[in-house]
């Protein structure tokens, strides 16, 4: 039996944030009903190519991007601007644990869906709302999306590469980062709700912001600039805490060093043949590398490139240096 087996999800959620909340309850164990508004459905159906192919080899009306977030779901087309979808959704409701929405703060309360209403309904019900900006404060009203948050959260202030080389400035990560993010930071919101109501018998409403998602998740890069006043930079593939932590050049490629400790510092100079480079005061602890990385960056990729990724792989591997 799944972990959520005897839950029911009402998942009024669309593009990927509460779809992957939705999703990955429904990986769980939870029974995950879908609901979608008539002929269109959620936007993401149409966001293709690459679109999901038939038995014949012809592309059907399912993107890639809609299935990414949708598995493990049962569908159903409500349209819950008129009374009728609004009675479906109340029915629902009723025999439901757990409400996902992404809709615009005060959105669904013109159709008597909003927490208060439904919690009249289901007073166990736990009630997650996903928006861009929280449910009150000065940008409430506004929509929010993965590309903005992900510049406006600060994550692009960190990504791509650094002021002095050539293609500098602000890059946002290849997949909708934020949206994934906040879909976990819900799913661990509703686990906590149901272990609440567990103990209570009381449903919550939990409020999730893209926007506080992603300034939790700088991590490190956040504490960097609270405990020091100065912002972090971009910096390419390097590490701001560690180094060695960044790509080097082979001959015929490129491998990714992520040196950990100075213990491993050690093996990686044995094994790159400069075990001086442990030994120099320079390079001997993490603190000491950080401060001379201009110095010890280069003499590493001069090392690099005069063997094979597959080499260099194989031979740090037994030394037990991380790298791939």
């Amino acid at each position: 039996m799944s972990a959520l087996s005897h839950i029911r999800v009402l998942d009024l959620s669309r593009v990927l944030a509460g779809p992957w909340a939705g999703q990955i309850l429904g990986d769980l164990g939870a029974e995950v009903i879908k609901v979608e508004r008539p002929v269109t459905g959620d936007d993401t159906r149409h966001w293709g190519p690459p679109f999901l192919k038939d038995a014949q080899g012809e592309n059907t009306a399912e993107a890639a991007y809609y299935l990414s977030a949708n598995r493990n779901k049962q569908s159903l087309t409500v349209d819950f601007t008129r009374p009728e979808g609004q009675r479906i959704v109340r029915e629902l409701v009723a025999q439901s644990d757990v409400l996902l929405e992404n809709f615009k703060v005060g959105g669904l309360a013109a159709y008597g869906l909003d927490y208060a209403s439904l919690k009249a309904i289901n007073p166990r019900l736990i009630y997650c709302s996903i928006t861009g900006f929280g449910q009150d404060g000065p940008y409430a009203s506004r929509a929010g999306y993965d590309f903005m948050i992900q510049g406006l959260g600060g994550l692009m202030s960190l990504t791509g590469r650094s002021d002095a080389e050539e293609g500098a400035g602000p890059v946002k990560v290849g997949v909708a980062l934020t949206d994934i993010l906040t879909g976990l930071y819900a799913t661990v919101g509703v686990l906590a709700a149901l272990a609440h109501r567990e103990r209570t018998g009381e449903g919550q409403h939990i409020d999730t912001a893209l926007l506080d998602v992603q300034v939790a998740c700088l991590g490190n890069q956040a504490l960097n600039y609270l405990t020091t006043g100065v912002a972090p930079r971009r910096m390419g593939n390097a590490h701001p805490n560690i180094v060695p932590y960044q790509d080097f050049p082979t001959a015929d490629g490129d491998i990714i060093l992520t040196v950990g400790n100075d213990g491993q510092f050690r093996k990686f100079c044995e094994v790159a043949g400069h075990p001086e480079w442990a030994a120099d005061p320079r390079f001997a602890s993490n603190k000491a590398r950080v401060a001379h990385r201009a110095e010890l960056i280069p003499l590493i990729r001069q090392a690099t490139v005069f063997r094979t990724t597959a080499e260099w792989l194989a031979a740090l591997e037994r030394a037990g240096v991380p790298c791939g």
